[in-house]
């Protein structure tokens, strides 16, 4: 699809982070199809939150360096399965994309909480009744001597309070509350990309946290993905 093409609608598309899945697309031209859900069991709940209102989960110091910088390789070099950063941390690992493989910086910058409108451009309707968006924001640096143009860095998603998986939406298109977008042309060493996942907390009563990464070579299994919190 062409660049053009991608901004001129959105589509949201759900998933529940449990043995099954629930699908649900919408469009912002109306057009909606729905899966029918699955039985398998839903993720845990998460504890209650303390915070008031809409507001952010707070990232630390680092996080602001990150946001601007892409953050710093881990000292410890490559990161391994199961290894947890603070916000603003990167973690260092090689990427695959398709056929393209590099090496990739990856740095969590914050997870910011939205409100229930947000979801109403990608028109999912009912499907996410009382629930609540948070934003994942994230830094990507290419920090290999591959040229990674016109890849895509997928695989993450929101963690609860109690370290569970929150419900994702992946959008297609342009979505300006939470853009998205394949990395550039000339995407060689030293370059970075801001990038955004959705993230659903269940209720007003829950808090999406933190956030994983579970794409090549990490997995999606308890301990085989990255974290941040």
């Amino acid at each position: 699809m062409s660049t053009n093409g991608m901004r001129r609608a959105a589509t949201g598309v759900i998933g529940l982070a449990v043995a099954g899945t629930l699908t649900l697309t919408g469009c912002k031209n109306g057009n909606e199809e729905a899966a029918a859900p699955s039985t398998a069991p839903s993720a845990p709940a998460a504890a209650p939150s303390s915070a008031d209102g809409y507001g952010s989960a707070a990232p630390s110091a680092a996080a602001s360096a990150g946001s601007t910088g892409g953050g710093s390789a881990p000292a410890g070099g490559t990161a391994k399965a199961g290894q947890t950063f603070k916000f603003g941390e990167a973690a260092q690992f090689p990427f695959k994309s398709g056929s393209t493989t590099g090496e990739i910086a990856l740095t969590v910058t914050a997870v910011e909480q939205g409100q229930a409108s947000d979801l109403d451009a990608l028109k999912l309707g009912d499907k996410v009744k009382g629930m609540v968006p948070y934003f994942v924001r994230y830094t990507v640096k290419n920090v290999g001597s591959t040229d990674l143009s016109f890849t895509s860095v997928g695989h993450i998603k929101g963690t609860l309070s109690d370290g569970s998986e929150a419900q994702e939406v992946s959008v297609i298109g342009n979505y300006e509350k939470c853009p998205h977008e394949s990395l550039p042309k000339g995407f060689t060493n030293g370059k970075t990309q801001t990038g955004c996942a959705i993230a659903l907390a269940p209720s007003a009563q829950t808090k999406v946290a933190g956030a994983m990464y579970w794409g090549d070579p990490f997995g999606l299994a308890q301990g085989k993905a990255l974290y941040w919190k």
